[in-house]
């Protein structure tokens, strides 16, 4: 039913079934349950030259993209993510229907905190709502958490093999050029450590649809003072790769 409100975005409707449901958009689904989802175009490169993957399937549509596996581990799936709540959570929503029951996402982010190095991982504990996709998931709050036995799965993981990593919110938001200074601020206070654009979708996705989501974030460029440093986050190419490789030992963890 839905619950009407003066904001529309806050008018959430718990009906499990809308004119258009990712099964209408499916044709096969796939042989595995898990898939890693990563911003890393080079690495996707890198892999196909390694032989280290090889493409699974592409998706057809508007914008058709590829979806590859590891030759290593052909239980696991690679594809590259989309911007945005929108594109990348729906397209989340479509794997799930395609037979996805477990996803570790990586990508980077702006830093908040300045103590945030290039190239460190954030484990993402939650994201701070201030998009609209998740609204149309799950109902309103501000904040929205990723599920715990997830998170306790990912740094037990890390613990053991000694792999440093930060653990927090990030702040998701759909408007890049609007990260104003008080906004800014006012996130800090909250609690988040980076921003980017797909967290509170994705995990809203998951808990609807009830699957196992994790994801890790790297600090990439510098928010926190009072000029933007572009920090030079996107050649980190080491830490890209190897965060790739990382995800797909833990998405057959989680």
């Amino acid at each position: 039913m839905l619950q009407q409100n003066s904001w529309p975005v806050l008018e959430y409707d718990d009906s499990t079934t809308a004119k258009l449901n990712p099964a209408h958009m499916i044709g096969a689904g796939f042989d595995t349950d898990k898939m890693v989802i990563t911003f890393f175009p080079e690495v996707i490169e890198k892999l196909l030259y390694e032989g280290n993957i090889q493409q699974h399937s592409i998706i057809h549509g508007e914008n058709p993209f590829t979806v590859y596996r590891f030759s290593a581990k052909p239980d696991v799936l690679l594809t590259l993510g989309q911007m945005g709540c929108p594109a990348c959570g729906g397209n989340l929503d479509l794997f799930n229907a395609m037979g996805i029951k477990k996803v570790m996402f990586c990508g980077g982010g702006g830093v908040l905190n300045k103590g945030i190095e290039v190239g460190q991982v954030l484990v993402v504990d939650g994201a701070i709502r201030d998009e609209g996709f998740s609204y149309q998931y799950i109902p309103a709050s501000r904040v929205i958490y990723t599920n715990p036995s997830v998170i306790e799965k990912i740094i037990s993981y890390l613990d053991k093999r000694k792999i440093s990593y930060l653990r927090g919110l990030v702040w998701t938001t759909d408007a890049i050029f609007r990260e104003t200074p008080d906004r800014i601020e006012l996130r800090k206070k909250e609690g988040a450590q980076i921003v980017e654009m797909e967290q509170a979708g994705c995990i809203a996705v998951a808990q609807y649809r009830k699957f196992a989501y994790g994801a890790l974030i790297y600090g990439g460029d510098d928010l926190s003072g009072n000029d933007w440093d572009e920090r030079q986050w996107q050649s980190q190419k080491g830490v890209r790769y190897d965060l790739v490789l990382l995800c797909s030992e833990l998405v057959r963890l989680i």
